[in-house]
């Protein structure tokens, strides 16, 4: 019984991360300018 509760966070934990990877992918431009303008605001 635990070994297959172990499995299954395991198989949790990958699809978070997947989907974690694939939002990453998709707002990656987005993503890129907003640390770009904060970054710039900070040193401003």
């Amino acid at each position: 019984m635990l070994r297959n509760k172990r499995g299954m966070e395991m198989v949790q934990v990958a699809i978070l991360i997947a989907i974690a990877i694939t939002l990453g992918l998709i707002f990656r431009t987005q993503i890129t300018q907003f640390v770009s303008n904060t970054l710039a605001d900070l040193n401003a």
